[in-house]
């Protein structure tokens, strides 16, 4: 269809050129020519127009009828009729009628134009190119009209320098393409289409009517406030949809509002084009449609929703067919609700008054009244020049009984409540007359062009007249008029929602407005409570994807657009605070996400403590351990002279019980929150305690494996291991942790630290050992303190003697080891507080081995068996 449009519009321009070229050869021809033959003109007989004589004629273009009939290929055979066409609609007479009204004005004013008076001629340009290329020519030509064989030195219209017109975007490119040549300027008061502000392919236009740069930013921003991103756009196959459609697609993305489908539907819709149209609207799951046409495009549409019962659209209008109340009579059910951004409505005075003087003698005396009042009344006037073919039952309407008048009926030509194209019109003529004002009252040597030179009115020349235009800057009806480089205005809409009145007619409620030259936060406001919707009370949702909630993120669904997507929860540790987050973001080391995962709180600090129940039981563990121990050591003081005690090294066994006495109470160091100084306690305690613990064990195996030997003949080892070398082994071997400990504390001592490598909601204070080395040192020296320990023990466990403990610190030992290399893989896979319960799970496992399998047996005699402490029975 695209192609089809621009071959038409190729057409009409070869049309209009060639007929341009004839025009002015038959004027080249009437001047050169010394023959005695005059220049015929080659015209149509034409005689719809309005005119009136003035020193400027301004030229006028009003689409009055629409919608050709379509006729047979024309064989040139016969003279070729002219086109037909289906609907004539008073609004466009309103239009042309405002510009009379204005001109009139204007002649009566002093102020404006004192010593010029303007004329009019005025034309329909029946929304068609062809038509309005010939008759735009035919404006600015001056060319006769009585007869197809006048003179062409018979001319009685003034050419016009100026054109106020035409309404269609289309029709004004192919007008200007025309007419550009002769820089003839060109005036429209309601093409719209942003294309036409290219300056290069249309130097002479102007316009009263907004450029569609400024709607399109109204509309996404009107998308953008009700959160519409999925959305139908639909236009009909011309230059004004198509370049407004790819504005929309552009301004959209930066809102990401997304296109359901885009559809272009021919001019004249056939039955197989509307079918697909609405189809396509009924398959789609968008609920809003934006469409870029004029009402007469629309009559078939809205027919093929009603018949498949495609009525719940939210249609959202272009201001082409915002305030066209035509369609309401016919489809108000389908199109109540609807939303429009409208250029700006003013009240002209005395505008109503002038429109109601036609009666029926003054409908006669014009082709388009006479149609207005026929089609109004439905009978047919006395000597009316309507030759318009009204359809089916117009050859039986009766005839006009002269009765009739505009104030009985109503009938859009007089409805002026709602001005806004014909404002464009008022404001388009005073355009002119203001321009031609500055014009007139130049002063010779200051005008702008060369020399200081003033621009003519006798004769005017339409270039000279387009450089006022442009510099021209007045007020009209408390509204200043200025034009950018562009020769466009500042653009101003009403935002206007399509209500149902009680009457059941269409009441047009100004909801909002849009307005360019305010900050671009604040140029959009809507009145949402005053808003009429199509179905319900609120405004309908339009989306692909439902918003996804804060928690979530936005996941784009492979080989759709950019608003379909799925909501993904945000992953353990993240969290998204908005709606529609395209990523999660990531809580800090000291935070986690709340259950709703849509902000950050504070982490809890986890450590083992007093008052948890896994902290309670160890420490009335570790105390228990302690007591035990305590009273383990009264009994040996008690009966520290019996066989029992005296006979296994009583000194070392006290030495012993001291230190396992300190083990279990070192274990509280674990418990509680960790600090610096806490935890360069408690690793070197621990390191310490044992390594004297297990020296001890020790010493009291090697003195009774030495006793063993030192029973043989001759042998007198027992001189290296009294008393005081027993002490000083215990020393020594627990010097050498000691030094380890010191060289771990002063180079990379153990610190406090919250432990944050975990995802985890809660936060861990923890003791870092700061060298790791130095903890496996501390480890592995009671670890070789423990195996000479075993070994030793294991090397004496047969000795015959009753003394002999070799047997239960070898069981103990290897309780030890078991403890100890469990600890190990335990202690490295665990982590926060359980780590550190392993650790004082270890501590008491192996103090309580070393207690019960040492000195349980001495106890057990002490105080149950007390006959077996004999020295006699003991050395049996």
């Amino acid at each position: 269809m695209h192609q089809l449009h621009l071959s038409v519009s190729v057409m009409a321009q070869l049309y209009a050129t060639l007929l341009t070229f004839c025009l002015l050869l038959s004027t080249g021809v009437q001047s050169q020519s010394k023959s005695k033959d005059k220049c015929m003109y080659q015209g149509d007989e034409d005689t719809l127009s309005f005119y009136q004589k003035g020193d400027v004629v301004l030229g006028g273009l009003f689409p009055l009828h629409f919608s050709p009939v379509s006729s047979s290929d024309l064989l040139f055979r016969t003279k070729p009729m002219p086109t037909e066409y289906k609907f004539f609609t008073p609004r466009a007479l309103r239009w042309m009628q405002t510009m009379i009204f204005a001109v009139k004005e204007i002649n009566q004013r002093q102020d404006l134009l004192p010593n010029v008076s303007l004329g009019y001629h005025i034309r329909d340009s029946c929304d068609d190119i062809p038509v309005s290329v010939k008759r735009s020519l035919l404006l600015v030509n001056g060319q006769p009209e009585k007869g197809s064989r006048q003179s062409c030195e018979d001319t009685e219209k003034q050419p016009s320098p100026v054109i106020v017109g035409d309404a269609a975007s289309g029709i004004s490119m192919a007008v200007l393409r025309t007419l550009g040549s002769f820089k003839i300027p060109l005036v429209s008061y309601f093409a719209s289409c942003s294309c036409l502000s290219n300056k290069r392919e249309f130097p002479t236009f102007m316009r009263t009517m907004p450029s569609d740069v400024f709607q399109i930013k109204a509309l996404v921003k009107l998308f953008h406030y009700f959160q519409w991103t999925w959305v139908g756009v639909i236009g009909v196959n011309n230059d004004y949809a198509r370049f407004a459609v790819q504005l929309f697609l552009k301004e959209s993305e930066r809102f990401n509002i997304c296109p359901a489908y885009v559809h272009f539907y021919p001019v004249a819709p056939i039955k197989d084009a509307v079918e697909e149209l609405v189809n396509i609207l009924k398959a789609s799951s968008a609920t809003v449609i934006l469409n870029f046409s004029v009402e007469s495009d629309l009559h078939s549409i809205l027919t093929e929703c009603r018949r498949q019962n495609v009525t719940h659209l939210q249609w959202i209008a272009s201001e082409a067919w915002a305030t066209s109340q035509a369609l309401w009579d016919s489809f108000g059910d389908l199109l109540k609700g609807t939303l429009g951004f409208a250029i700006r409505r003013a009240e002209i005075p005395h505008l109503g008054s002038y429109l109601r003087t036609v009666s029926v003698s003054v409908a006669q005396t014009s082709h388009f009244l006479s149609e207005l009042w026929e089609e109004t009344f439905h009978c047919h006037l006395n000597g009316s020049l309507n030759t318009h073919v009204h359809g089916e039952g117009a050859q039986n309407w009766p005839p006009c009984n002269g009765s009739e008048s505009l104030d009985d009926v109503y009938t859009l030509y007089l409805d002026v409540s709602q001005l806004r194209v014909s404002y464009n019109v008022y404001k388009a003529v005073y355009l002119i007359a203001h321009a031609l004002h500055d014009m007139n009252t130049c002063l010779p040597g200051k005008g702008p062009f060369q020399n200081g030179t003033c621009g003519s009115l006798y004769p005017i020349l339409s270039w000279q007249l387009l450089h006022y235009m442009k510099q021209t800057n007045f007020t009209i009806l408390g509204e200043e008029v200025r034009f950018d480089d562009n020769g466009d205005p500042i653009a101003s809409y009403d935002l206007i929602n399509w209500q149902r009145a009680p009457d059941g007619s269409l009441q047009l409620v100004r909801v909002g407005f849009y307005d360019a030259s305010l900050d671009e936060d604040k140029d959009l406001v809507i009145d949402e409570p005053i808003i009429m919707w199509h179905r319900g009370e609120k405004a309908p949702e339009s989306l692909c994807s439902k918003s996804c909630l804060p928690g979530f993120r936005k996941a784009r669904q492979k080989g759709k657009p950019l608003c379909c997507f799925d909501c993904i929860p945000c992953a353990e540790g993240e969290i998204s605070n908005q709606t529609d987050s395209i990523k999660c973001l990531i809580c800090s080391k000291e935070t986690w996400p709340n259950q709703a995962q849509d902000h950050c709180i504070p982490k809890t600090l986890e450590f083992l403590s007093f008052l948890e129940p896994l902290g309670m039981v160890l420490w009335v563990v570790s105390v228990f351990g302690a007591c035990a121990t305590l009273a383990v050591l009264g009994v040996f003081i008690m009966y520290r002279k019996t066989p029992v005690i005296r006979g296994n090294n009583m000194e070392l066994s006290f030495l012993l019980l001291l230190f396992l006495c300190a083990c279990f109470l070192i274990s509280l160091t674990f418990i509680g929150k960790p600090t610096d100084w806490l935890c360069r306690i408690r690793y070197p305690a621990f390191g310490i305690s044992f390594a004297l613990c297990i020296s001890c064990i020790l010493a009291k195996t090697v003195v009774v494996l030495m006793a063993f030997r030192a029973t043989l003949p001759g042998s007198n080892v027992m001189k290296w291991f009294g008393p005081a070398k027993q002490r000083s082994s215990v020393i020594l071997c627990t010097f050498v942790q000691a030094l380890i400990c010191i060289i771990w504390l002063t180079t990379k001592p153990p610190f406090a630290s919250l432990n944050t490598k975990f995802m985890s909601a809660t936060l861990i204070v923890e003791c870092a050992v700061g060298s790791e080395f130095g903890f496996w040192c501390v480890l592995g020296y009671i670890g070789v303190l423990a195996c000479l320990c075993f070994l030793m023990a294991f090397l004496a466990r047969k000795l015959p003697d009753n003394f002999n403990e070799a047997k239960f610190i070898t069981f103990s030992m290897f309780i030890f080891f078991a403890v100890w290399i469990t600890f190990i893989p335990v202690y490295v896979s665990t982590r926060g507080k359980y780590m550190v319960a392993v650790h004082v799970f270890a501590i008491l496992a192996s103090a309580f081995a070393l207690l019960l399998c040492i000195f349980a047996p001495k106890c057990y005699i002490v105080l149950l068996q007390p006959e077996k402490n004999d020295k006699k029975k003991m050395m049996k």
